[in-house]
């Protein structure tokens, strides 16, 4: 159960590599602009807010690399904190932005928070 555990961090801290990237850096680029459906006048308009968005992604995701390395307890408590953090976002963003938001961040984070504590 833990390397189930571990896999599915690694694939939510990936997950918010990938968001970083498309909002740091491609948001007013096509695939950026094709994800969100943005025109380029508004991906121009909102990209220092995106940019900051995908900073803190960046931030749960660096929390969650840390959670892989590090040993117990550390390890398991910085998992279980930054899962909650991610859980906490995508049901804030799938309430206040978009309903995908649930089903693309807060149930992958919710699945590995569930194989995490079921790991320990």
């Amino acid at each position: 159960m833990e390397t189930l555990a571990n896999v599915l961090v690694g694939l939510v801290a990936a997950l918010h590599v990938y968001i970083l990237v498309m909002e740091m850096f491609l948001w007013e680029r096509e695939p950026g602009r094709k994800l969100h459906g943005f025109e380029p006048e508004m991906a121009r308009a909102t990209a220092v807010m995106a940019a900051n968005q995908g900073l803190y992604n960046g931030f749960l995701a660096a929390g969650l690399v840390w959670g892989l390395i590090a040993g117990d307890p550390t390890g398991f408590r910085a998992q279980v904190f930054f899962l909650v953090c991610v859980i906490v976002a995508g049901v804030y963003g799938a309430v206040t932005s978009n309903r995908r938001i649930l089903f693309a961040q807060a149930l992958p984070g919710t699945l590995a928070l569930v194989a995490v504590l079921a790991a320990q």
